[in-house]
């Protein structure tokens, strides 16, 4: 069952963060290098690398490291289980609130008449 996934939930849980998500928006340019992404956040820099490692351990990210610079790239397949529970629960609900919609419309009927 996709609610247990535990893949699913590092997804949910890395991006539950907003400095997580401003990295990401920031890969989605292109890969940085680890000090251009702590930059902008105003953390230090074992702070920003918890977070980078949140992001890997989801499979977000991806990092390498050419001699002592440590650069990271955003993983964009990794999001599919996570579009793949989301459209699941859109279906769920779309049917269920058409369902309710029909009943509704059942019901105003029969007050009208």
């Amino acid at each position: 069952m996709a609610k247990h996934d535990p893949d699913l939930s590092l997804l949910f849980h890395a991006l539950a963060d907003p400095t997580r998500r401003a990295i990401l928006m920031r890969l989605a340019r292109g890969p940085a290098p680890v000090t251009q992404l702590a930059a902008p956040t105003g953390l230090r820099l074992p702070t920003v690398m918890r977070h980078l490692s949140v992001l890997e351990e989801a499979g977000l990210i991806a990092t390498s490291k050419d001699g002592r610079v440590r650069s990271c790239a955003i993983v964009p397949e990794a999001l599919a289980p996570m579009r793949t529970w989301l459209d699941e629960q859109r279906a769920i609900w779309e049917s269920r609130l058409g369902r309710l919609d029909d009943y509704v419309m059942k019901l105003m009927e029969e007050r009208a008449k």
